[in-house]
């Protein structure tokens, strides 16, 4: 059997490529829900996670269902998220997910188990495999993430671009955003990845 793409571009694909949805809408994240409890209050509350209105054609939006996403070593083995669908069905009929900000949206975990599995591999119950996995996302190029942050002129996002540069891995901006910002614990990668999807919806970090 042959491969037509190598492992390095087949990580670019998998973090700069996005699979088509069948489905209009996307998912939003609440970047400043950086706790479980605050999140069961959020879903508690019928505006908590409400849009304000439609990211996309501006009508209003209405809670549609709840979904369970897992979540792997963490105190919790699912979180409930929220899930709401355009009013205007006959000619939008978008579905928007909202994820809080503390969990991973394609990685089925909280983004503190992951950054302290980088940084502590050793004493994290995470397999080594797949904090390999992580690693080499992270070694791979940044450059559309770069070039996506670089449009936002004038701001943060483009000097961290200038920065880093085209030729730049996703660990340089990590390591650029954790000294410029100096973040929380647990909490580079999660600011990070927030940024770059609301930047670019799609385009991952790790």
């Amino acid at each position: 059997m042959t491969h037509d793409r190598s492992p390095s571009s087949a990580i670019s694909s998998c973090l700069d490529e996005p699979s088509p949805s069948s489905q209009k809408g996307g998912t939003l994240i609440a970047a400043e829900v950086q706790d479980l409890a605050t999140h069961q209050a959020r879903l508690c509350d019928p505006d908590g996670y409400r849009p304000p209105n439609c990211p996309r054609c501006g009508a209003r939006v209405h809670v549609h269902e709840f979904r369970s996403r897992r979540v792997h070593n963490d105190e919790v083995a699912e979180v409930v998220i929220k899930v709401f669908r355009c009013a205007d069905r006959a000619e939008c009929r978008a579905v928007w997910r909202v994820l809080p900000g503390f969990l991973a949206r394609w990685l089925q975990r909280c983004w503190r188990v992951i950054e302290e599995a980088l940084e502590h591999p050793a004493s994290s119950p995470v397999p080594e495999r797949t904090c390999r996995r992580w690693r080499a996302r992270l070694a791979s190029s940044a450059r559309r993430v770069v070039a996506a942050m670089a449009t936002a002129a004038g701001t943060a996002w483009s000097a961290l671009a200038v920065t880093v540069g085209l030729e730049g891995r996703r660990g340089d901006l990590v390591t650029v955003y954790r000294k410029r910002w100096t973040p929380g614990p647990g909490w580079c990668l999660a600011e990070l990845a927030e940024t770059i999807h609301r930047l670019c919806p799609g385009l991952r970090l790790v």
